[in-house]
């Protein structure tokens, strides 16, 4: 079983100090630095793992982190072509690797290197998900695996075609169409809502956007047909006789469930079909009254 060192606060922060920062300095500067930290033999390492585990030895635990932290740095190159700093790749990458040395267990024969190599991706993973598009490309884990992939697989820039996608399909066992939906989602790139710049002429998505709601005019005119027809139901509804306009009120103008023909049977002592004639009836004068209101 892996065993998870839980730092204090302050451990977490000691944890990370005086480790060389890809944004503090020069990029080059940073590599040629983290380029000198000795790697360390299998036994050194152990020993170290061990007293970080014990003891949350810091000391141990930054002497972990800053010989790995050229592993972080060459990782980090396998992500250039997503066209995101590479300091922010390694920023995110170092944070993945303390993850993983927080983690670690020397008992299971497996050295650091392997075992951190997960966490480093998965960082750098995340923050490419984040940024690489303000709408972002890949939420499942299918997606992810496709995002990560397709890249390294596609041959050249242009278009896949059906073989290529029929293989990447079964070799990443995804569906044909989800190949072809990541490459058209990878394809694409942000626009500018609004127009960029002072001309004139230039002009973005929200020019031809529909505006869902109504415009003043419009609003005022369905007000008005909406009075039109209240008043219109209104004046239709006085017009018929007592026995039809309880009818009509009990089946359509009730909030909750109206009642059955059946129920207004009972109610005026007559059979379920005459109840339903004369609805019929008086919707017709109702639609005829509504009509000349119109």
């Amino acid at each position: 079983m892996t065993t998870a060192i839980a730092l204090s606060p302050a451990s977490s922060t000691l944890f990370s100090a005086a480790l060389p920062s890809p944004v503090a300095s020069s990029l080059e500067s940073y590599i040629q630095t983290v380029n000198r930290f000795p790697m360390l033999t299998p036994e050194r390492e152990t020993e170290l793992a061990r007293r970080l585990r014990d003891d949350e030895d810091i000391a141990a635990a930054r002497e972990l982190v800053m010989s790995h932290l050229r592993v972080v740095v060459s990782i980090a190159r396998g992500y250039l072509g997503y066209g995101l700093p590479q300091a922010d790749l390694i920023q995110e990458g170092n944070i993945g690797l303390m993850k993983a040395v927080k983690r670690f267990d020397p008992e299971r024969g497996v050295r650091l290197v392997s075992f951190a190599v997960h966490w480093i991706r998965a960082e750098m993973h995340e923050y490419i998900l984040k940024n690489w598009r303000i709408v972002k490309v890949a939420t499942t884990k299918a997606q992810r695996k496709l995002f990560f992939n397709l890249r390294s697989m596609k041959k050249g820039h242009g278009t896949l075609g059906p073989a290529e996608v029929d293989s990447m399909a079964r070799t990443l066992g995804v569906r044909n169409e989800d190949v072809v939906e990541m490459e058209t989602r990878m394809g694409g790139h942000d626009v500018a809502l609004e127009p960029v710049g002072d001309d004139e002429d230039s002009f973005g998505p929200i020019t031809y956007l529909a505006d869902p709601g109504a415009s003043p005019a419009q609003q005022v005119e369905q007000a008005q047909t909406a009075k039109l027809r209240e008043t219109g139901l209104a004046d239709a509804l006085a017009s018929l006789d007592p026995r039809s306009r309880r009818i009509i009120d009990a089946r359509w103008l009730q909030e909750e469930n109206g009642a059955t023909l059946h129920d207004l049977a009972n109610e005026f002592g007559v059979s379920a079909e005459r109840i339903r004639q004369i609805e019929q009836k008086a919707m017709q004068k109702i639609r005829a009254a509504l009509k000349d209101e119109a």
